[in-house]
């Protein structure tokens, strides 16, 4: 059984791109409740709160994420705030000569520091509101970047100081390989483990500006038959999340922190992948955050050409992928 409840939501952006906060929007929680969503993952980027010289976050970020808990508890929606980018690590990034969140101790410890701030100020907040997801998607291991050890050192040194503060805060830790892998190492670490809904990567990531080489993808079917013969089908999907349940089986909260298609891939073709991937985590207990709510992974002004959208509040919805969510 499944130790975190079968969330299902969506990634909201408001402090996503570095240097640019866009903030949140109350109508994004009164709609989650009104379509029976439970969950928002806040994926940050640390660069929206730095300040030289010093582990303060600025206020007016704080006041920003505290207005998103307070909608939270309103709505009956699940907060999960996630540092996306951090000091020495980005998903998005090549780690920097000499700043290695993994290696090094100045962005280890402002990376810390940032952990324990939030914290105490959210000390009050019972994990059945709000949770931990400490860093978004490791890479895979490499002597070069980052060991096992290195990873299982930082996670259990950012967790402990965590549970100085607070002994009862929900932890995530994202799997390794950008989400993919569970680390059974951490299994007993008392924290739950989050994996990704993007299998296969030439579905979901069709065309993304931010992928190299992804403009030489063939369009994709589903199910998908690669250049070598191999399908991934719905059974290849249950293969994959089998080593999620299986981490489960030793007591580890689980659920799929992001997934989701890109908009260039056909509407038709991300609906039936879609649904064999919700049928499978739903037969392994595990719930799931789409990423994202408004966009080009989402239901709301996601600019596909090929949706019959809905006029809502000023918005064009995509009805057919909010069903099927709502359907999890």
């Amino acid at each position: 059984m499944n130790r975190l409840p079968r969330y299902k939501g969506f990634n909201l952006l408001g402090l996503f791109v570095p240097n640019m906060s866009y903030g949140f929007f109350e109508d994004d929680f009164k709609w989650m409740e009104e379509w029976e969503f439970n969950f928002a993952r806040i994926p940050m980027n640390y660069k929206n709160w730095y300040v030289e010289g010093s582990p303060d976050i600025k206020e007016e970020i704080l006041e920003m994420i505290d207005k998103v808990i307070v909608w939270g508890q309103k709505y009956g929606i699940h907060i999960c705030l996630n540092i996306h980018g951090a000091p020495g690590y980005c998903v998005n990034e090549k780690t920097k000569q000499g700043y290695n969140l993994w290696k090094d101790e100045e962005p280890l410890e402002l990376f810390v520091s940032y952990w324990q701030t939030f914290a105490k100020r959210y000390k009050g907040v019972s994990s059945k509101h709000l949770s931990f997801n400490l860093i978004n998607e490791p890479r895979q291991f490499s002597q070069e970047e980052m060991t096992k050890e290195n990873f299982v050192r930082v996670m259990t040194y950012t967790v402990e100081k965590i549970r100085e503060i607070d002994k009862d805060r929900l932890i995530i830790i994202d799997g390794v390989d950008y989400g993919n892998e569970p680390v059974f190492e951490l299994a007993k670490l008392g924290v739950a483990q989050s994996c990704r809904a993007y299998i296969p990567f030439e579905l979901t990531h069709y065309r993304a500006e931010w992928v190299e080489g992804s403009d030489r993808f063939a369009e994709p079917s589903w199910p998908l038959v690669r250049e070598n013969g191999e399908v991934v089908d719905r059974e290849y999907l249950k293969r994959h999340y089998e080593k999620w349940a299986k981490l489960i089986s030793l007591g580890v909260g689980v659920i799929c922190g992001e997934g989701g298609a890109y908009k260039y891939t056909s509407h038709d073709v991300v609906l039936r992948w879609l649904s064999d991937v919700l049928d499978v985590l739903r037969e392994f207990d595990i719930g799931i955050a789409l990423w994202n709510l408004r966009g080009p992974f989402g239901i709301i002004d996601s600019e596909r050409k090929d949706v019959e959208y809905e006029d809502f509040y000023g918005h064009r919805l995509d009805r057919k992928l909010l069903e099927l969510l709502m359907r999890f």
